[in-house]
């Protein structure tokens, strides 16, 4: 599967040239801090198999507000190179790569009052948000 050249970057990686894309708006879970940033990556002049990195950093545009660090060139570089090293074939067909780096991911879509609730299903847990009332409202 090819990645969209629209917004994917160029980078060059031990003499060997890249493309790197970031999705744009997060998926549902990455908007609710519940799982990671994603990106992807494949040989810029051949259309093989695709990398996906999972970081341990929250999309930048999640709707909690939640602080995470750009993706740099550099991690991207660094990124590449561990794939390579795990078995990463860029410029064969095949199914994508999936490079995990989430370790220290924390999802901090709950508020600490809400942390351990459980939901319908047995262990499946869920976020109940306390309505806010203005500061005059004592309910």
């Amino acid at each position: 599967m090819a990645l969209v050249k629209k917004r994917s970057r160029l980078i060059n990686v031990d003499g060997t040239a890249y493309r790197w894309r970031l999705r744009g708006r997060p998926t549902y879970d990455q908007g609710l801090v519940r799982s990671p940033l994603t990106y992807a990556v494949e040989h810029a002049g051949a259309s093989g198999t695709t990398l996906v990195v999972t970081t341990n950093q929250p999309h930048l545009s999640n709707w909690f507000g939640t602080q995470g660090s750009p993706i740099l060139p550099g991690q991207v570089a660094d990124s590449i190179r561990t794939a390579l090293t795990d078995g990463w074939s860029p410029e064969n067909p095949g199914s994508p790569f999936h490079l995990d780096q989430s370790a220290g991911f924390v999802s901090s879509h709950c508020p600490t009052h809400t942390q351990g609730l459980t939901g319908p299903a047995i262990g499946e847990s869920f976020c109940i948000p306390l309505p806010t009332f203005p500061s005059w409202f004592t309910p």
